[in-house]
């Protein structure tokens, strides 16, 4: 499916917005024209499941809270169906295990009242071949209509493939704008891998103390999830707690909750390296860093 466009001499959007399933399910808290809500998010997150947004691109969640100049918006790609679940949800189907985690989705939005909540209802296992392009195309109408400043998504080191195929399509539909059109900042961000092995100078720092309660509250919304005794909520509190005291050992603490980062802009920017060169280039870093120090 697509949507009709716009064009004028300094800028492009897109109008009626459509996308691959017709099953995409939007929400907009304040009750906003989904046109007029795109157009104003300033902060963009990407991610592939229900809770992924809570847990990395907070640092737009708690910038853009009550803030009528700057606005996230969430992107979910996924459909829900396979979820872990135990507990009260261990004999819930994979229809109803979707309509449980987007409805936890939607009450998120409501709470850190985005600007906009997308949830595109891609299968996880057709965004694992590479040869589905579906969501870099619903991506690309969101990114044209939105044109954030800053776009969150998964990092390419993490270990979840599903969240791998995010990025990857995060960052192939970027490059579809007009460069005049992309973002201006492209940050990668941990879930299934802390990224504090990076070498400072190659980390972008997220300082969200004094978001606490929000977080909290936030991230209480995936019952489904922490419930059956995954605690994501004390987890990512703690590697943020974490990477605050143990971002720098000579010097005191300035933030208590930290959230790490990596720095993908260059990628989407004109540069022909490809993204394995790229991470290869964080990791050599890393390893030279080691390996000096230990002569």
């Amino acid at each position: 499916m697509s949507g009709a466009t716009c064009h004028d001499a300094a800028t492009v959007r897109l109008f009626s917005v459509t996308f691959h399933h017709s099953t995409a399910d939007f929400l907009i808290p304040d009750g906003k024209p989904l046109d007029e809500a795109l157009q104003r998010i300033t902060h963009l997150g990407i991610g592939a499941h229900q809770d992924d947004l809570e847990f990395m691109a907070f640092e737009g969640i708690l910038r853009c809270h009550d803030n009528d100049d700057e606005w996230f918006g969430g992107v979910v790609c996924t459909d829900g169906a396979g979820s872990s679940r135990s507990g009260e949800y261990q004999n819930t189907t994979d229809s109803g295990m979707k309509e449980v985690r987007r409805e936890e989705q939607r009450r998120a939005a409501r709470i850190g009242n985005y600007g906009v909540m997308i949830q595109l209802d891609h299968a996880s296992e057709t965004l694992r071949n590479p040869a589905s392009s579906p969501l870099v195309q619903d991506l690309r109408k969101i990114l044209l209509s939105a044109q954030p400043k800053i776009v969150y998504t998964h990092n390419p080191a993490d270990k979840h493939t599903t969240h791998v195929a995010v990025v990857l399509a995060t960052l192939e539909a970027i490059k579809m704008l007009p460069e005049h059109l992309r973002p201006s900042r492209v940050i990668g961000c941990e879930v299934w891998r802390d990224l504090d092995w990076m070498p400072d100078e190659d980390k972008v720092i997220m300082d969200v103390s004094g978001g606490d309660l929000l977080a909290a509250t936030l991230m209480e919304c995936f019952q489904s999830q922490i419930a059956g005794g995954k605690r994501y909520d004390l987890a990512i509190l703690g590697r943020r707690a974490a990477h605050a005291t143990f971002l720098d050992p000579r010097k005191v603490d300035t933030a208590c909750q930290v959230i790490l980062g990596m720095d993908l802009t260059p990628l989407v920017t004109g540069e022909s390296r490809s993204i394995q060169e790229f991470v290869s280039g964080l990791i050599d870093r890393f390893r030279s860093e080691v390996t000096s120090s230990l002569r």
